[in-house]
């Protein structure tokens, strides 16, 4: 990755967040860090420029990390949102993926995986680790369970079901297309035209979309 990238944060927690900070700068492609007490300030220091990836904690003072997260997602669409949390609240998750947001950690995430977290909502604009794979598959379960409505993949040629699979596999739109022996033009219109048949915006919402479906089991 040759961009520089600017990253901000929030959290509330004082010593956490100044040992993240510290962290961040010596990240590869890092090149600028920021960091807020709440939500609230993280959105003034975004009114003077925005940064490439916001990370932001769940559960803060003032303004919270739904609330923080809205506004970032309605006012800043561009800029990535990873979410740090204590607990691997579905509910939360579920929420929140359906809002927009690229990435989900626990707290006691190894620093390897938020360098790479980070890297990948630049690269191909979500994270799909461990953490989201099980919330989706217990989500599934549950659907089933109570005999909710489980979406079908139906609707999708069997082309597209192939990039839906290899888009949860995290590979890029390049990547894609060498596997597929497809263009980038042709796999990047394939996406667009696959998140609008399923009635998706973003590609966390296509990842929820495939577990659902039962695309990826």
């Amino acid at each position: 990755m040759k961009k520089q990238l600017k990253v901000y944060m929030a959290d509330d927690h004082t010593l956490f967040r100044k040992a993240m900070v510290n962290l961040l700068r010596g990240f590869e492609d890092v090149a600028e860090v920021k960091d807020a007490e709440n939500g609230k300030e993280l959105l003034t220091l975004m009114k003077y420029q925005a940064p490439d990836v916001a990370i932001v904690d769940l559960q803060m003072p003032v303004m919270d990390g739904v609330e923080t997260c809205e506004n970032i997602l309605s006012k800043y669409p561009d800029v990535k949102i990873i979410i740090l949390t204590m607990h691997d609240s579905e509910r939360y998750i579920l929420h929140m993926m359906e809002m927009g947001v690229h990435a989900f950690l626990l707290k006691n995430t190894e620093p390897e995986e938020l360098e790479e977290a980070i890297h990948a909502v630049i690269e191909k604009d979500f994270y799909h680790n461990h953490l989201v794979a099980s919330v989706l598959r217990k989500n599934v379960k549950d659907r089933r369970a109570g005999q909710r409505p489980v979406f079908s993949a139906a609707e999708l040629t069997e082309r597209e079901k192939e990039i839906v699979i290899l888009v949860c596999q995290e590979l890029t739109i390049k990547e894609i297309g060498q596997k597929l022996s497809l263009s980038e033009n042709t796999v990047r219109n394939h996406r667009v035209n696959i998140m609008e048949k399923v009635g998706v915006n973003n590609m966390v919402g296509l990842v929820k979309y495939a577990y659902d479906s039962g695309l990826v089991k």
